[in-house]
């Protein structure tokens, strides 16, 4: 799962950027390490002294609790009893004291912003701050909306002329609808329900000039909608950057690939309805549930032209996020993500054959590729594919998707005899053919028994699992 955060790593103050060797720690006791803390928190004790209840904090109440046995910390809007934590923490008492009572956000980022203190410390959250913010003058945001029969779309105003598609992160999740864009240090938010439902792709386009966002949504149905849809948490609000919270999403792991011994070049792919571009020197968060616990890793993505084409494809439209870690044996962290099932797209493998045949055997008279995806911004490496079908002649390729616009122009379906007849034809009577073929189980099990059905023998195909 991922999580960008909104400042680079380490903080310009964080005692990790210190030479002389990182921060200090102090000895705990006997039984307060950091599988004794995790056990406390498993153990169903009342760590908050509330009972369970969750209540909204005042900064007028807050600023009471600023004794060992009763701190009260916020971190990012939150707030926290830590006073059960004092002794497990490896800092000591003194550190967590200098927040106490008070808002230790800054005073967490500058020495451990990586640790993920949402599942450390989930156990003796007390509730939320009910403090709202002062909007800085000249920072107000605002935001509209409007339809044709097949598209809503949202426009917000920012008056901000620097805007870019970095300043903007978009989610939907079932009929939750999130929109984050970053003006300096507030992020000006935009939550809903929406009232109906829409289809996983989105787009979103900055008019620099103007400071104007554009976010475009496909309705799933043709209908009109008489309102966009019911406020959730923050809507409409500008509020400080540090307050909005971690927002993670769930990503498949689409390739890893050894760079040297012990580096892998890993590729993740977001989710279909997120649109998230990670600013240049910033990173982002890797969480694993390693063992029950959740585990927090920060990485900074590496850019695309890093890449060799004679690898993997360069992934397009800002779906995919690529990072280069080295894998520590006896690390926590690394192992286990490098244990992670790759999800596949069915075209990974496809890559390596494509060049080997096109490159490695001259008498090879045609390759072709079938190319089966479900909307026309989710072919991959569609550019080069084009531009090697240009250059190399005895190379064709043809897409089918399987929900496309009205506007392709392409074949249109699922795998099926008509389309694979069509295309796989013989030049001669005794050709030989190899059939590659890769994908889901089900798709690649129903392309051989089709296959099979063309009269192309077991020999002549070869399987893939994605």
């Amino acid at each position: 799962m991922l999580n960008v955060p909104s400042q680079s790593f380490p903080a310009p103050s964080s005692q990790q950027r210190v030479a002389s060797g990182g921060r200090s720690k102090v000895p705990l006791k006997q039984g307060r390490s950091l599988m004794d803390w995790i056990r406390l928190t498993k153990s169903g004790k009342d760590l908050t002294g509330l009972k369970g209840r969750l209540i909204e904090v005042t900064e007028e109440e807050l600023k009471k609790h600023t004794k060992k046995d009763d701190c009260w910390i916020c971190i990012r809007g939150l707030v926290y009893n830590v006073s059960p934590y004092m002794e497990y923490h490896p800092g000591g008492e003194d550190e967590l004291m200098k927040a106490a009572g008070s808002d230790g956000t800054d005073l967490f980022d500058q020495v451990h912003r990586w640790v993920n203190y949402e599942s450390m410390l989930k156990e003796c959250l007390v509730g939320r701050m009910a403090i709202k913010p002062a909007v800085p003058k000249g920072e107000r945001c605002r935001y509209d909306w409007f339809q044709t029969d097949s598209l809503v779309t949202i426009v917000i105003y920012t008056k901000q002329k620097d805007i870019n598609l970095d300043s903007v992160i978009v989610d939907h999740q079932d009929d939750s609808f999130r929109a984050e864009t970053i003006i300096k240090d507030y992020s000006y938010i935009i939550h809903l329900g929406l009232s109906h439902e829409i289809q996983e792709d989105l787009s979103v386009r900055v008019v620099e000039k103007v400071g104007k966002i554009e976010i475009v949504l496909k309705k799933k149905e043709n209908t009109s909608w008489k309102r966009l849809g019911h406020p959730l948490e923050n809507h409409n609000s500008l509020i400080p950057k540090k307050d909005t919270g971690l927002h993670y999403r769930k990503c498949q792991l689409i390739s890893k690939e050894g760079v040297t011994h012990d580096t892998k070049l890993f590729c993740l792919m977001l989710p279909p309805s997120t649109h998230l571009q990670v600013p240049i020197g910033q990173h982002v968060y890797l969480k694993l549930t390693i063992t029950g616990t959740e585990i927090v890793k920060p990485y900074t993505p590496v850019s695309d032209f890093l890449l060799s084409e004679v690898k993997e494809p360069v992934l397009v439209n800002n779906k995919y996020i690529y990072f280069l870690i080295k894998i520590y044996p006896a690390g926590l962290f690394t192992p286990e993500l490098d244990h992670l099932h790759i999800a596949g797209t069915g075209f990974t493998p496809m890559v390596k054959i494509l060049n080997y045949a096109l490159t490695n055997i001259p008498s090879l008279r045609k390759v072709k590729l079938m190319f089966f995806n479900k909307a026309e911004d989710d072919i991959i490496w569609r550019s080069q594919l084009e531009k090697l079908a240009f250059k190399d002649k005895r190379f064709d390729v043809e897409y089918v998707l399987s929900a496309p616009t009205s506007e392709w122009n392409g074949k249109r379906g699922h795998i099926s005899p008509a389309l694979l007849s069509e295309f796989l034809k013989r030049s001669l009577d005794k050709s030989k053919v190899l059939i590659c073929i890769c994908g889901p189980t089900p798709f690649t099990e129903q392309g051989i028994r089709l296959l099979h059905d063309l009269n192309f023998s077991k020999d002549e195909i070869h399987s893939f699992t994605a």
